[in-house]
């Protein structure tokens, strides 16, 4: 199966000048950028948030109702998410006044017995907002001045960084589509993709930059390398959401772990994503570079 993909891709490179391969990554990029930006106008983030990032209330119960039953019981309240795990429900809600939190809680604490209740304040979430805008920030800093003192070149340093960033933002688009939340899970899922981005992309960039041959055996080399690394961590990933989601179907005793399940997919699409980026964007990027720095050479 790699073996077809890397030829597969490898072709579709080599048919393809520089501004056609990167045509395509530039576009969903952008695409994505719009996602966001109609996010954040419509509810004050680029992303959805979560609980953590909110604020709110969980509220775990021992009960034989059915989650349907429990989700109109409380359907008066901002419940935003009901779901199973093993004997247990897990209620989770939105900010809320404190006397209609106040309200719920003794409602909760009435009807069942063995009650959990987590708390978090909007004060919280807030900090805990800013402390992760810190990390990515700091993630990228940190990889930009890493690659630029590997290469002491402009251009590839800069598509490293671009194809890093090109994964988070792709991958934060596809999170607001399909409805995750960013909750702390996401957030290091988010900054894992930063790794496995730069992963390959100085892969890519080293055996391009420092291997003799031309431009494109090079690529191929490193396609063959990099695309077993990435369809093995894929392998891995979908393995990890298939048992996090779908567990409670193989048994009763088992539940949803939403956080692996959410960190998993979001993962699973960002690579995806890196590969586009990774032997697009940044094959088009190094590609140009190597080809217009050898022109200049021959002239001088």
């Amino acid at each position: 199966m790699e073996v077809g993909l890397t030829e597969r891709l490898d072709s579709f490179v080599r048919k393809h000048n520089d501004r056609q391969l990167a045509a395509i990554p530039l576009t969903i990029f952008v695409i994505s950028l719009l996602i966001l930006a109609l996010t954040f106008a419509s509810s004050g983030s680029p992303v959805k948030l979560g609980m953590e990032f909110k604020g709110g209330t969980m509220v775990s119960v021992a009960t034989e109702e059915s989650i349907q039953s429990i989700g109109q019981k409380y359907s008066d309240y901002p419940i935003t998410d009901v779901r199973q795990a093993g004997s247990r429900v897990i209620m989770q809600f939105g900010p809320m006044s404190s006397e209609l939190q106040q309200e719920l809680v003794s409602d909760i604490i009435d009807s069942y017995d063995n009650v959990e209740i987590n708390q978090i304040g909007p004060v919280y979430g807030e900090a805990l907002q800013q402390q992760a805008v810190k990390a990515v920030i700091i993630s990228f800093i940190g990889m930009a001045i890493v690659v630029f003192l590997i290469f002491r070149t402009f251009v590839p340093s800069i598509a490293v960084v671009l194809s890093a960033l090109s994964d988070i933002i792709i991958a934060a688009a596809f999170m607001n589509i399909v409805g995750i939340e960013l909750s702390l899970g996401t957030v290091a899922a988010l900054l894992m993709l930063i790794g496995y981005s730069v992963d390959s992309d100085i892969l890519l960039t080293t055996r391009v930059l420092k291997r003799r041959g031309t431009p494109q055996e090079n690529i191929t080399n490193a396609m063959h390398t990099g695309v077993t690394m990435t369809t093995t961590t894929l392998a891995a990933l979908v393995v990890m959401y298939l048992v996090s989601t779908y567990s409670y179907l193989l048994s009763s005793s088992l539940s949803q772990i939403t956080l692996l399940s959410d960190i998993s997919i979001v993962l699973i699409f960002g690579l995806a994503a890196d590969m586009m980026n990774t032997w697009m964007l940044n094959t088009s990027i190094l590609r140009w570079h190597v080809t217009s720095a050898g022109t200049r050479r021959r002239k001088a």
